[in-house]
């Protein structure tokens, strides 16, 4: 039976004194199954472990038809086509940009993956594709767009809607559907509408509410009654593991994939999310106008928003009302507060000086402690008993009505901001048809919502989902509050995009292209043999670089030092040497880029940081007390230096007797580095060729015996995807016999 357009309850609008008038529902888990006809059923992701290809067929045309059509359901919210074209706020496109991007997204994605091999309508599929989608206040997008209209676009969405059908039905497919399967494109395509889904219907709320038509099947059940007083709970301390791989059974964003691990301090949180009453008692406090609340970011955005309230709050003559997706309803107490990070921010910090106690958001980690403590099961596409996936109704419900262990809503009813600012996780790959999903997110500025919301669906209600985004942005989010003394960890998340500092990270710790190894490897396996005849007590690394030498050198030598002369490559070694993952841009071509990662535990190398010491230095002008090493090693670097011949001149003074100096060097010699009159070699004396090797035997030949003949040994620099420096570098190794 369909309802009417007033709230199930009518309730009174004091705070303090809220009632519900009638008997107020509660854990009405049966109640769906009474009114299931009435609204929106939204499947789950699907379990990808088909047991043959009939099944997957079928699994994916039910799974694709139900996301779809949902979504164009969505849009008959819309009163009029005039709604599609005002914009709900100033920071996002009109609502005709989503309902014509996520059919334009499959076309993309399916040409990426070959399974189709042209566009159904380049224009409409230039205006979609990409836009502008998570403004700041200080960078408004005021560009003039040519729309088209409203049944143009239904008439494209009917096209990509039957050619989706047809490659499901009729395109070859082998299974195991993963990761790496061009099928993943259809995937993709649909839990990309997914979230869309859900982001539209967030701003169908914040459009004017003359241009929204209370669909019945989308209108909110309102249940409501007192609110419960919130109290915190004592979690105990434990472990986060997560390791989803790309043969996981569930679809997944690329940073969801890789490992994590975290030992997480005990802690209290909150029992409840943050309900409206709880949250009235801030804003009655002049919780809005007090900036010691705010963070810098926080009062940048109530300059600008001038907002007093919650946004979603309206507060007129008869009392406090809550703008809903569809219509405006007497505040619901009980429920969650919606409101964006920034707020959230500020009643944790009134909240602490009010209590004395250290109340701040929670971080992504200790809500996968949550999420364990209350026993959900992180194998199950989402929990029976949670306000999620539209199963029980399409909106928030009272902040005590689904309990989960001694917490209630863990998952589902709304979002939670965390304290996290996303990041990805060690071994993070981009997926190679959508590598700006992610990637644009990891600049600090984006922090992570978990849980769920009352209509997040499809991958987003996954124990492993992971999204993010800018603290002032509003989604169907609040938020519950923890107790904790621990300091804050901080993930590095930003990719370097320095050319040089790239190709120096590629190539120590990246890839071997065209069969040739590891340069430092390489420099190690002709050392290693005469390591036998030395003492290996100290080691010195001089023009480290990023410190990939270094770090093998401690597989022999109880002490290395590393030295370079760039402050940056000897930041970027300690990172490595303190565990941490370095993550890079390489160029492919143009302006593309694609996005790499290196650490220490990957190559086998973790084991041996601690040996090793890093300091900026000038090779020219060493300070007296890096002395009496056993072993040197000089890579590429005699003809990078702006004195080459003092170095080896006074190089033994720093090399014990009977120490062994290794050289490397392709002799390039170039005035922008060394004075012409500074060159070991690569001129003419006497009328005769003079080369670098004869150069350094005169220098070196009071002190040092070489010990074999020269050998060449290959490396290779990546510039772009279809350009490499294929280089020889000499290598001589010398010993000091006075």
């Amino acid at each position: 039976m369909l309802r009417d357009s007033s709230p199930t309850l009518s309730i009174t609008n004091s705070p303090e004194t809220t009632q519900a008038k009638t008997h107020p529902v509660k854990a009405d888990v049966d109640a769906p199954n009474l009114w299931q006809s009435a609204k929106i059923s939204l499947l789950p992701t699907p379990d990808l472990n088909f047991a043959d290809e009939a099944t997957a067929r079928h699994s994916l045309r039910d799974y694709f038809l139900n996301t779809f059509d949902s979504y164009e359901r969505l849009f008959d919210c819309l009163k009029n086509d005039a709604a599609y074209y005002l914009k709900p706020i100033s920071l996002r496109h009109p609502l005709i940009f989503y309902f014509g991007h996520t059919a334009t997204f499959f076309i993309n994605k399916l040409l990426l993956s070959k399974l189709i091999h042209a566009r159904l309508n380049p224009e409409l599929e230039s205006i979609f594709a990409v836009g502008v989608d998570e403004m700041s206040w200080d960078d408004l997008n005021e560009q003039h767009y040519d729309w088209p209209s409203v049944e143009e676009v239904r008439a494209y969405r009917g096209q990509v809607r039957t050619l989706v059908l047809n490659l499901i039905e009729h395109v070859p497919l082998t299974l195991p559907l993963n990761w790496n399967h061009p099928w993943w494109s259809i995937l993709m395509g649909i839990e990309h509408e997914r979230i869309h889904l859900e982001t539209s219907s967030v701003l169908i709320r914040q459009q004017q509410l003359d241009y929204v038509y209370n669909h019945p099947q989308w209108r909110a059940e309102v249940i409501t009654d007192i609110a419960p007083e919130n109290t915190l709970i004592a979690v105990p301390a434990g472990q986060v593991n997560l390791n989803k791989t790309f043969d996981s059974n569930f679809y997944g964003w690329d940073n969801e994939y890789g490992r994590h691990q975290a030992d997480v301090a005990a802690f209290e949180a909150s029992q409840y999310l943050v309900s409206n009453q709880e949250f009235f008692s801030f804003v009655e406090d002049g919780g809005y106008a007090t900036d010691r609340y705010w963070t810098v970011e926080g009062q940048a955005w109530l300059k600008f928003s001038q907002a007093q309230h919650p946004s979603f709050w309206r507060k007129t003559p008869s009392g406090w009302s809550l703008r809903l997706m569809l219509e405006e309803i007497s505040m619901p107490w009980d429920w969650p507060v919606e409101v964006n990070y920034l707020e959230a921010k500020a009643f944790c910090n009134w909240k602490a000086e009010k209590t004395g106690q250290s109340i701040r958001l929670p971080t992504e980690d200790e809500w996968y402690r949550l999420y364990d403590v209350a026993g959900l099961d992180a194998d199950l596409p989402s929990p029976e008993q949670a306000n999620i996936e539209l199963k029980y109704r399409t909106s928030p419900c009272p902040v005590n009505h689904f309990q989960q262990g001694d917490f209630f809503d863990i998952q589902g009813n709304v979002w939670q901001w965390t304290e996290t600012p996303i990041y990805p996780f060690d071994g993070f790959q981009v997926h190679p048809i959508y590598d700006d999903f992610s990637t644009p997110t990891f600049d600090g500025q984006h922090n992570l919502i978990k849980g769920g919301s009352w209509i997040s669906a499809g991958n987003e209600a996954l124990h492993s989902a992971r999204y993010a985004f800018r603290r002032h942005f509003f989604q169907h989010a609040g938020f519950r509050y923890v107790a904790a003394s621990q300091e804050l960890q901080q993930f590095q998340s930003q990719y370097e995009t320095d050319q040089m500092i790239s190709q120096y990270l590629e190539f120590q710790y990246g890839a071997d292209y065209f069969n040739v190894p590891n340069f430092a490897q390489s420099l190690m396996d002709l050392a290693r043999p005469y390591f036998k005849d030395i003492a290996t007590e100290k080691a010195l690394d001089i023009g480290c670089a990023t410190g990939r030498a270094s770090f093998e050198l401690a597989a022999y030598f109880n002490q290395v030092t590393g030295l370079d002369f760039s402050a940056r490559f000897i930041q970027l070694a300690v990172q490595l040497a303190q565990g941490e993952t370095i993550r890079y841009t390489l160029p492919i071509e143009g302006e593309l880029v694609e996005y790499k990662a290196c650490n220490l535990k990957e190559l086998g190398l973790d084991q041996l940081a601690h040996k090793v010491d890093f300091f900026q230095a000038d090779a020219c002008n060493l300070k007296p007390h890096f002395n009496d090493y056993n072993f040197i090693l000089a890579a590429n670097l005699i003809d990078r230096l702006h004195h080459p011949k003092d170095f080896l001149t006074h190089i033994h003074q720093r090399l014990t007797l009977g120490g062994i100096l290794m050289l490397a060097s392709p002799y390039t010699w170039l005035e922008e580095h060394t004075a012409r009159h500074e060159w070991l070699g690569g001129f003419k004396k006497d009328g005769e060729n003079f080369t670098t090797l004869d150069g350094m035997t005169e220098l070196l030949k009071a002190h040092f015996e070489m010990l074999d003949e020269p050998q060449d040994v290959a490396f290779v620099i990546r510039e772009t995807a279809r350009k490499y420096q294929h280089t020889l570098s000499q290598v001589t190794l010398w010993k000091r016999v006075r």
